[in-house]
């Protein structure tokens, strides 16, 4: 009887003491875990994200850069910490939705393996031409016979990238065959389709912007399901003839699995009200992103949804993974 009576006293004295750190969370550094190289626009979003939630909730927030094997590392890290709320990971959408096609024995389960705090925002995604190249429309651009022999090339920021799958999606739905050329990020590759090795490139608007001023650059399409404001005379993929090709590249925080809810909850509404103010919206702007709150749930049911559509092209690309 005196077991059972101090069993039911640990179990109440857990469970006082776990509703106590979530009614005093935070009370210690939150670390940010960003899978990419830090400078890059992805760290520039999350050092936003840090000092409007250390603001809000009266704690340090820091960033920490941990790159490699294709966000792998950075992901599985936040995968495996505690679930408490003070490790999160900031990440684009690729890797939750083109990793688990791509890799056979990932380290994670994006749906199983986190918990979702909200989508920050949104990178429109422009499919460019050299503003010496004839085409002043998509449908132009694949009506030239070149497009369907395969000697024409597109370029990417790397094989397996949101860019090289959202174009592959792409030319497949215009019954084209393009020959796919991967450079080691947009830099190198606008480069080229500057010179004219490539015909064209889909990219975001950091990379594209100078050139696209200048008059270097022509943008015939934009691939999100609306016009961007940042360009609004382009118009979508599916106003220039090709439905159903829409990605673009999005960003989203995201906690390990089994953290408390009340924890996310706070974390979730923090991140709300914080990319809802007109100074995060314009800083979010100055990098070419568009700050768009989503909660858990939009952000589970657009991994299911991305995961379904961006298969067939990545079976079409060979990048689809083996268990052999």
């Amino acid at each position: 009887m005196k077991l059972v009576r101090w069993a039911v006293a640990a179990l109440l004295c857990a469970a006082t003491l776990a509703g106590h750190a979530q009614d005093s969370f935070p009370n210690k550094t939150i670390r940010i875990v960003i899978p990419y190289a830090a400078g890059g626009g992805v760290d520039a979003a999350a050092r936003l994200v840090a000092q409007a939630l250390g603001d809000s909730m009266g704690q340090s927030v820091i960033v920490e850069a941990k790159p490699g094997g294709n966000t792998v590392i950075g992901a599985s890290t936040v995968a495996r910490a505690t679930p408490d709320g003070y490790t999160l990971l900031l990440t684009g959408g690729s890797t939750m939705t083109l990793l688990p096609l791509t890799q056979a024995k990932l380290a994670f389960d994006p749906l199983k393996d986190f918990a979702p705090v909200g989508m920050v925002s949104r990178l429109p995604f422009f499919l460019t031409v050299s503003s010496t190249q004839p085409y002043k429309t998509v449908k132009e651009l694949f009506a030239d016979p070149k497009t369907k022999d395969g000697s024409l090339a597109y370029a990417s920021n790397g094989v397996g990238s949101m860019a090289h799958v959202g174009t592959e999606m792409l030319v497949q739905s215009a019954g084209a065959r393009m020959i796919h050329v991967p450079y080691n990020g947009f830099t190198p590759a606008i480069s080229d389709l500057v010179t004219g090795r490539a015909v064209m490139v889909m990219a975001d608007l950091a990379p594209l912007s100078g050139q696209i001023k200048s008059g270097g650059l022509r943008p015939l399409a934009v691939a999100s399901q609306k016009r961007s404001p940042f360009l609004p005379d382009v118009p979508t993929l599916a106003e220039a003839g090709f439905p159903g090709t829409e990605y673009e590249v999005w960003l989203a925080l995201y906690a390990p699995a089994g953290t408390p809810p009340g924890v996310l909850k706070r974390l979730s509404g923090e991140l709300e009200k914080a990319l809802a103010t007109p100074a995060m919206r314009e800083a979010f702007a100055k990098l070419g992103h568009e700050s768009d709150f989503a909660g858990p749930e939009a952000i589970r049911q657009r991994i299911q949804a991305e995961q379904k559509a961006f298969a067939p092209a990545v079976r079409a690309a060979g990048l689809a993974a083996t268990t052999n």
